[in-house]
């Protein structure tokens, strides 16, 4: 930067040797200095060969503001230095708006963690109730397939063609088509796929949590329904004990006897006693007892099919004559008759009253062609009066079998039976076994 003043210009120095120059160069000097007066008065800086003049205003008014910057950072320099709480306070107003700041952090990171934490929670919630759901799911699978395998408890051996038989078959089909399934509510359940294992988002925990709680409602209500069939189905099966149990007590038979005395053709294997579990539910205990109690029904199904408290024809028992003492139709003084007389036609079947073997199938005296039959344990059946036999000696026989056809042979007056029961060889009222099969059958 060169710095020219203007006060040279209006002040020249006269030498000596310029007074022998000539006027005229003097006075264009002259004429030169004026006309450079107004164009070298202010500030050149100059670098690199260029030059950016300013004028004395522009310069003083930017030195003044150097100094004064210079002068306000000294002051404030000096203001903290001497005045420490003051900068203390500024360092310690920072310090606290990072510890705010941190502190926030640490409380959104905070608030993170437990919303992933309940999340979290919320899916080992949901993954626990979906197991029970399936656990419970496969348990009333288990017992509705132990219901259904539950044979319905029914008399042993009634008379084929019976009406009663055949409005009680009517009754059991109807009863079994309109029974529901004890599982249909939870048969076909399949986990939701928002119920499977994967991350649960907390918007929708509130909705998988409805649904499962929809199917442990569901899983309830066949629960209740299967509970309520065991029930019936128990209370069916003892009631139906108990009056099996009362014929043999009417009849005056031994239970203990009769069950002793029947045959079970067809069965055996190992014997393997049936444990109960201790930790076992309610349900399973009470199956459990259902099971025992068809147990002892089989045992005393088994003897009731040689008890003969069945009809020997078909259709309603219409007597001509009854058991005990009666006038001799052909003799006409008192008589006693061993057994009772029903009217049918000619040629009717004759069926077996219960299970047994033939003893005896001919001509009989009085009887006329006569069948008798062996059931045990000192029990026996007669059919008199028959027009044909259709059983031979020694041949087993059925409940229901036909054995003969209704005639009137022997000291007969006409077309009837004469049907007998005896116990240990002596004639009792066949009324008797008749009326004990009835209540057996309409209880």
């Amino acid at each position: 930067m060169s710095y020219r003043s203007s006060q040279f210009a209006e002040y020249p120095q006269h030498r000596a040797h310029d007074h022998n120059r000539h006027p005229s160069r003097h006075a264009g000097s002259a004429a030169l200095s004026s006309g450079e007066k107004e164009t070298q008065r202010g500030y050149t800086l100059a670098h690199a060969g260029r030059q950016v003049r300013f004028g004395p205003v522009v310069f003083w008014i930017a030195v003044g503001t150097v100094t004064l910057l210079g002068v306000w950072s000294a002051a404030t320099a000096t203001y903290f230095a001497f005045r420490d709480d003051v900068l203390t306070r500024l360092i310690s107003r920072q310090a606290d708006m990072q510890y705010a700041y941190e502190d926030r952090i640490a409380e959104l990171r905070a608030r993170v963690d437990r919303t992933t934490s309940r999340q979290l929670l919320d899916q080992e919630q949901i993954d626990r109730k979906l197991e029970e759901v399936v656990r419970r799911q496969a348990v009333l699978e288990s017992r509705a397939a132990a219901l259904n395998a539950m044979p319905d408890v029914s008399v042993t051996g009634s008379i084929k063609g019976s009406p009663r038989k055949a409005e009680n078959d009517a009754d059991a089909s109807s009863s079994g088509s309109a029974k529901p399934s004890p599982i249909n509510d939870a048969a076909a359940f399949v986990a939701p796929p928002d119920l499977r294992k994967q991350p649960v988002r907390f918007e929708k925990v509130t909705g998988q949590v409805n649904k499962l709680m929809r199917l442990e409602s569901s899983l309830d209500r066949v629960e209740s329904r299967q509970i309520a069939e065991l029930n019936s189905v128990e209370n069916r099966m003892e009631s139906r004990a108990r009056r099996m149990r009362g014929v043999f007590s009417e009849l005056g038979l031994n239970v203990t006897k009769m069950e002793a005395g029947t045959p079970y053709p067809g069965t055996g294997g190992p014997y393997v006693p049936v444990k109960l579990r201790s930790d076992a539910s309610p349900f399973e205990r009470q199956l459990y007892r259902v099971n025992l109690t068809r147990g002892q029904i089989d045992r005393l199904n088994g003897a009731l099919a040689l008890v003969p408290y069945r009809k020997p024809v078909v259709g309603e028992i219409e007597l001509s004559s009854g058991f005990g003492v009666r006038v001799d139709p052909f003799v006409g003084r008192p008589a006693m008759h061993t057994g009772l007389d029903f009217r049918a036609s000619m040629g009717d079947p004759v069926r077996a009253t219960a299970n047994g073997k033939v003893v005896s199938a001919g001509w009989g005296g009085g009887y006329g062609r006569m069948v008798e039959i062996d059931h045990g344990n000192g029990l026996s059946t007669r059919y008199g009066h028959l027009s044909a036999i259709n059983v031979n000696v020694g041949q087993s026989i059925k409940i229901g079998q036909v054995v003969g056809e209704v005639g009137s042979t022997g000291r007969s007056t006409g077309p009837h039976l004469h049907y007998e029961t005896r116990i240990d060889g002596e004639a009792v009222d066949p009324q008797k076994f008749l009326r004990a099969g009835i209540r057996l059958n309409d209880g």
